[in-house]
């Protein structure tokens, strides 16, 4: 089975080295979007940590989820990996949805420990 994909390619070279960047724009002739997320972690071992990011891209008008990854503020003298997948999209009534996330991060720190989080994304963006 063919799945039609658009998007474009983006080249560059960096450090004598050729690269190449693919964008996607729309999978199976549906555009992509993106969500933003944020919020703080919980307190653990007297502190906490804030954290930002954009999901990865999904396609528009069907039910998906997005995988999101993002790494934590240093607080401490650490940081810790965020990373999951949100659930289903949470429709707006007038248009648009939302994802919930949650999760624990990476283990970290010198006591080594781990953080709760979760929150709602933002409405979506085009790619």
């Amino acid at each position: 089975m063919e799945i039609p994909v658009a998007g474009f390619m983006y080249s560059f070279d960096s450090d004598g080295m050729h690269t190449h960047q693919l964008y996607l724009t729309s999978w199976n002739r549906r555009p992509l979007h993106v969500h933003e997320f944020a919020g703080v972690t919980s307190v653990n071992v007297d502190h906490r940590h804030e954290y930002v990011g954009t999901t990865e891209p999904a396609p528009s008008g069907v039910e998906h989820k997005h995988e999101y990854m993002t790494i934590t503020s240093v607080d401490a003298g650490h940081r810790h990996e965020i990373r999951g997948i949100t659930g289903p999209a949470v429709r707006i009534p007038g248009g648009g949805h939302f994802h919930y996330f949650e999760g624990v991060t990476s283990v970290d720190g010198d006591t080594p420990h781990r953080h709760a989080y979760r929150g709602n994304t933002e409405g979506e963006l085009d790619v």
